[in-house]
């Protein structure tokens, strides 16, 4: 099947995105995307920002109707909690294991040979296409693929941005936000028991790491819990390490080390750690207001610690339907204040992005479902937990979706896609493409 032996050489590339660890996706992988449309007589250019690639290219004639965007990143893995080789592409049933399988080469692939098929075909408008390498650390790409297209007033009219999951069109999908708390180290010396507890995450009904699909109620994070532990206790921290890998992602196991206090040896212990650790869960339930309605709500998840210099800092993800970063600061400020007034606040997001909010009577919807229907795929619209790079094209007032085959464990151990939902998604693509043509 074509669409596999594509997507197995995409995911031979390590294109890992790790900026705390200074990693970047390597140039090879845009290569060879670019490479390969060569070899189908599709013409391509490649951008570069910063040392991060994207592919753009476009096909047809006249007016600019629709733009496929897919991303060619992953987030980094932890080799030990996979069970197959995270770079090769491992069948297994219906399943194909590795990383970015699902989020989002499987997608890059079918968008590779759906603008194959549509390039040997007479279009009644122009179809542009993309492909990025810093989805997973924010989309600057996109951001200037779409600042590109405007003041060329070369923007679509219609985009499907392939980065979803469920073969089901997703119609709503938050802005993201970071914000990051630092607060300095108070070492002094208790007598006591010193103790150590690990906290794992428990995810029972979607497998996942990343955090806009976690659902408190039904996950449980492993440094909500410890924060828990500790605001029920009298104990005392000493250090924290964990499987931290990115602000968006939860980490799957942290491990306190504490001091119980009471008859014992002397034990250096840090009084600014124990006030970060015990904040969190009033952090994690701020009373922020969103804009537009969600299924989700806003959600708070804290993914990334670290300890340097003399200080501590703690980041959180935040999801929600709207932009106000200055209502955000306020609430965590007002929190930081009754509990560790001395905290550094900084809060940050992308000025330029959006959030996704298409009706569902919107003709790319309508025709995505259409199309679906064609291939026994009976669904509705939905709205995504992530927040992805058609938010940079949607306060330009273009039409989006996002898109993507069935699949799982995105951003966590064992990602996977569907083979029976991947082999019809190039058509799937060709499809709707032509109907809005």
């Amino acid at each position: 099947m074509e669409v596999i032996e594509l997507l197995s050489e995409l995911v031979k590339f390590d294109t890992t995105n790790d900026p705390g660890r200074g990693i970047k996706p390597p140039k090879e992988c845009p290569h060879f995307i670019r490479d390969t449309l060569a070899s189908w007589g599709i013409e391509s250019e490649l951008i570069e920002r910063n040392g991060y690639y994207a592919v753009y290219g476009e096909i047809g004639k006249g007016k600019p109707k629709l733009l496929f965007m897919a991303h060619f990143d992953v987030v980094p893995v932890n080799r030990e909690e996979w069970e197959t080789e995270p770079f090769e592409l491992t069948i297994k049933g219906d399943k194909a294991y590795g990383r970015g399988s699902a989020d989002d080469k499987s997608n890059v692939a079918a968008v590779m040979l759906a603008v194959r098929e549509l390039s040997k075909m007479d279009l009644n408008g122009k179809v542009l296409f993309a492909f990025t390498g810093d989805e997973e650390i924010g989309g600057a790409l996109a951001m200037h693929i779409a600042e590109r297209l405007k003041e060329r007033e070369n923007l679509p009219e219609y985009m499907i941005n392939a980065d979803g999951i469920g073969m089901r069109p997703i119609i709503r999908r938050r802005k993201g936000f970071g914000a990051s708390i630092t607060v300095p180290a108070e070492k002094v010396t208790i007598k006591g028991i010193l103790k150590e507890t690990t906290f794992k995450i428990n995810t029972p009904v979607i497998e996942t790491r990343h955090a806009a699909y976690f659902l408190p109620g039904v996950d449980t994070h492993p440094m909500i819990s410890l924060s828990h532990f500790l605001r029920n206790t009298n104990f005392i921290a000493v250090s924290l390490e964990g499987r931290f890998l990115k602000s968006n992602v939860v980490p799957s196991e942290v491990t306190l080390k504490y001091l119980e206090p009471g008859e014992g040896e002397n034990v250096e212990v840090d009084l600014g750690l124990t006030k970060l650790l015990r904040a969190i869960v009033p952090l994690v339930r701020a009373s922020i207001k969103s804009e537009k309605y969600s299924d989700y709500g806003v959600s708070i998840t804290p993914n990334l610690y670290s300890s340097q210099n003399g200080k501590h800092t703690l980041k959180l993800d935040i999801r929600m339907m709207g932009y106000s970063q200055v209502e955000i600061e306020k609430v965590l400020r007002e929190i930081l204040d009754f509990n560790i007034p001395e905290a550094e606040l900084i809060v940050k997001s992308n000025e330029k992005a959006g959030y996704l909010f298409t009706h569902p009577e919107e003709r790319i919807v309508r025709s995505m479902l259409e199309t679906l229907r064609e291939f026994s795929e009976s669904v509705e619209p939905v709205e995504g937990p992530g927040a992805a790079d058609s938010r940079f094209f949607t306060p330009y007032g273009v039409k989006a979706i996002d898109f993507g085959p069935k699949g799982g464990n995105i951003h966590g151990p064992n990602e996977y896609v569907s083979i029976e939902s991947l082999k019809i998604l190039p058509e799937v693509y060709k499809k709707v493409a032509l109907k809005l043509l």
